[in-house]
């Protein structure tokens, strides 16, 4: 069983889309569902979803961690024509993961009770993101 979800950003953030993964395997039996986002500047992540200031604190630490390419410590960067924000989102999407394998118990996911499903995204402009999923 095979899907595409569209995540719509307005900017670095996380953007949880748990609810459209569970209300799509719902009804389903065991198994794995796999994600994968379908672009080269944006990341998955599992992560807290009770506070959300988890959220705002990952985005800035890695905003510090891999600046844009204006900062002078980005200086080495090569690939800059696509805007500042460009190669940095490359290089986040390295560090993070790009796919995910969830466990379904009885058609839910075996999630921890503070854990949500989110896409990274590390672009300044606003995007639709897609993930891929399959269900087996």
């Amino acid at each position: 069983m095979n899907t595409d979800f569209e995540i719509t950003t307005h900017g670095p953030g996380l953007y949880e889309f748990t609810r459209d993964v569970a209300r799509w395997i719902s009804g389903q039996g065991d198994g794995v569902v796999t994600l994968m986002v379908r672009h080269t500047s944006a990341s998955l992540l599992i992560q807290e979803n009770a506070d959300p200031e988890v959220q705002t604190d990952l985005v800035n630490f890695f905003n510090r961690l891999v600046p844009p390419a204006t900062d002078p410590a980005m200086s080495y960067l090569t690939h800059t024509y696509e805007g500042p924000d460009d190669m940095p989102a490359h290089i986040k999407a390295a560090l993070l993961p790009v796919s995910l394998s969830i466990p379904v118990r009885a058609g839910k996911m075996a999630l921890g009770t503070w854990q949500g499903i989110y896409l990274v995204e590390h672009r300044s402009a606003a995007h639709v993101r897609q993930v891929a999923a399959h269900f087996n």
